[in-house]
């Protein structure tokens, strides 16, 4: 059984800082190759998700990295104690991605043959692949039996002009011959039938061990802040029972920012967060945790995550939950609906930290809430702190005494992350919903706000309603910088 890291450093551009490798203020190409150098010999993280989905990808990552970092890379061997795992587009939900998928699958054997020479030996330097948005075992299989038929399988194919030379003899074996799929779960539906799902892809194949991936900005886009930790905790405790059920280790990931309403993962907060979802074994390390703190404690922070004995899921009142997870999520659905036409006219000022393709048209790359078409998690959450409105406050109007008594019981952390996301909160913005100030002050009996976060966000709010836009996108950045994240 190979080594499964505790940290996964990712490449979710949330951060307001950029670092120190960067040419300018969007990561790109050849500063990403540094960065997955950087995490993993400055910071301690193991390993480092290579994004293939939503931007232009580079198949050659591990022979840069082999070639630029080899001092590093004979010391620890990448693949058995540092890991690049490639996280691929799902062509059931991103057509125009489809064959980006195939490219990716193709460029593994390739990396194979290159860390062979690097190492001598044969070391498969990838060999997992993370799937977004699965909703089902089809999608999971597919990416397993192409890679296992069609990537491996043809080395076996002859040519049809002489019919006794095969693939294989012409330019060498294809290795590794099999890839693990992760699947990561996203939404409601496919996150409570996930251990069916894991189940049926897991009873025809000899496999011991299989991580799987838990989101958590997208269900909070979907169905609010409450109701993305509830769905995580139902998930985990599913999970935690299959794997005594059929007998294969199951090791979850969880997708967490630093922003509370995406996951509340900070230096200062993994000891909390950690605990709050003992089950977890990998915990993603994003760009604001990784750039937007001292360098000392983003080291600590994950040295305390590597160091984080991974416990037993925390037994959860699914029906209870769904509950309060449907009630939140009506509420937090009207309130974006009120927002939305504000969020998307701001959104366009948040200024981006890593090079994506548009947000638009053919090349598309937003996500949908319904019909309602929204910013990304980050470019959300950035656009509503700006506004004084922290988006973890959307839909809470609605939770009775009784709700909130379950909430505090089996989501422990809640005040304290509510706490840290009201920091931000702009009492006087004309965007906040109805009911929110009342509730807050039931649920959290007294809080402080940051003043002079609320003081940048008055001026944005002013400026954005007279149309004066020219300085806003640097008083956007002055209050991530006082957050810690950009959203």
């Amino acid at each position: 059984m190979k080594k499964i890291p505790k940290c996964m450093s990712t490449q979710h551009p949330d951060n307001v800082n950029t670092p120190f490798f960067c040419e300018n203020g969007e990561l790109k190409g050849e500063d990403e190759v540094k960065e997955a150098y950087y995490v993993y010999s400055h910071l301690g993280c193991g390993e480092q998700m290579w994004d293939c989905e939503g931007k232009e990808i580079d198949n050659y990552v591990i022979k840069k990295l082999l070639t630029s970092y080899p001092y590093l890379f004979k010391k620890k061997t990448l693949g058995e104690e540092l890991f690049l795992t490639l996280r691929v587009p799902n062509p059931q939900l991103e057509k125009a991605e489809g064959k980006i998928l195939l490219e990716t699958l193709e460029s593994i054997p390739r990396s194979f043959d290159i860390a062979k020479i690097f190492y001598k030996e044969d070391k498969p330097p990838i060999y997992e692949v993370i799937l977004p948005m699965t909703s089902s075992v089809e999608e999971i299989n597919s990416i397993y039996y192409y890679y296992r038929d069609f990537v491996i399988g043809k080395e076996n194919s002859t040519f049809v002009f002489d019919g006794k030379k095969n693939i294989k003899d012409w330019v060498g074996e294809f290795k590794p011959k099999t890839v693990n799929v992760i699947p990561l779960f996203e939404d409601k539906d496919s996150m409570l039938e996930c251990d069916n799902i894991l189940e049926e892809y897991l009873k025809d194949k000899k496999i011991t061990n299989q991580r799987v991936f838990l989101a958590r900005s997208d269900p909070a886009m979907n169905y609010g802040f409450i109701g993305a930790v509830l769905l995580n905790k139902i998930a985990l405790w599913k999970i935690d029972r299959l794997a005594k059920k059929i007998g294969v280790d199951l090791f979850p990931i969880i997708g967490v920012g630093s922003a509370p309403f995406r996951g509340g993962l900070t230096p200062y907060s993994v000891k909390r967060v950690t605990e709050e979802f003992p089950s977890v074994h990998t915990f993603t390390i994003q760009s604001a945790f990784k750039y937007d703190y001292p360098l000392k404690d983003v080291k600590d922070g994950i040295d305390f995550i590597n160091a984080f004995k991974t416990g037993k899921a925390i037994e959860i009142d699914e029906q209870k939950s769904m509950d309060i997870i449907e009630k939140c999520a009506v509420s937090y659905g009207r309130d974006v609906i009120d927002l939305a036409t504000t969020i998307n006219s701001f959104s366009k000022f948040i200024p981006r930290r890593r090079k994506r393709k548009l947000h638009i048209g053919l090349f598309g790359y937003s996500r949908k809430k319904g019909e309602l078409k929204l910013p990304r998690a980050i470019t959300f959450c950035a656009s509503l702190y700006s506004l004084g409105v922290p988006p973890e406050v959307l839909g809470i109007s609605v939770l009775s005494l009784e709700d909130l008594n379950f909430i505090n019981q089996f989501y422990p952390s809640f005040k304290e992350d509510l706490r840290d996301a009201v920091k931000f909160l702009n009492p006087q913005s004309p965007y906040l919903p109805k009911g929110v100030l009342e509730k807050l002050s039931i649920i959290l009996e007294n809080y402080d706000v940051d003043e002079e976060h609320k003081l940048i966000t008055d001026q944005i709010i002013t400026d954005f309603s007279k149309d004066n836009t020219e300085g806003l996108q640097e008083l956007i950045l002055q209050a991530a910088k006082i957050r810690s994240f950009l959203g």
